[in-house]
């Protein structure tokens, strides 16, 4: 049995060493294990903006946590909260395209259709909050599941991590129906 629930704060530890176990296992064939073990330690994460808007969720199967990840209507485009400078403001749904954040897959539950699932429904979420547009900065392990799912590479960038390591990332659109 599958369910999806908003995370709680009592989630987070456990959403936590999930990401982590994802951030390394996931990155094998896209990232160096460098580069895996530096977004892992310096930009993945929980939000707690998201768990504390009630636009985090997880995933359990069989009442064990196999995925997690949300959405915002809040300005930030990725990172964990030790990676945030200042406020996140609100965006505003009739021109600003909501966030698709922080996707993380149990790496023994892999391609099995969660992150599909976790993506329908913050899509269907920021829809029902009036926003048009998705937007994402997505890893290298993510890209092929958001292709899929419709949507496009608007601009490819890197960031440069402790260590002078560079990371390639993906920003991300897609048009949604409010």
């Amino acid at each position: 049995m599958i369910t999806v629930r908003a995370a709680r704060p009592g989630d987070i530890p456990a959403m936590e060493a999930l990401i982590a176990r994802s951030g390394i296992e996931l990155s094998d064939g896209f990232y160096t294990q460098e580069q895996a073990v530096a977004i892992t330690r310096h930009v993945f994460g929980v939000d707690t903006q998201l768990v504390a808007d009630h636009t985090y969720f997880l995933i359990e199967k069989h009442g064990e946590l196999v995925a997690c990840g949300g959405w915002s209507k809040r300005s930030t485009l990725f990172g964990a909260d030790r990676t945030k400078q200042g406020a996140d403001p609100l965006l505003d749904p009739a021109t600003e395209a909501a966030r698709i954040r922080a996707f993380f897959v149990e790496p023994s539950a892999a391609r099995q259709g969660l992150g599909r699932l976790l993506l329908s429904h913050c899509s269907d979420a920021a829809a029902a909050a009036g926003f048009h547009t998705l937007e994402l900065a997505a890893t290298m392990p993510g890209v092929p599941l958001y292709l899929a799912c419709g949507f496009t590479v608007v601009e490819r960038f890197e960031i440069t991590l402790p260590g002078d390591i560079k990371v390639p990332l993906a920003k991300m659109q897609k048009s949604i129906k409010a």
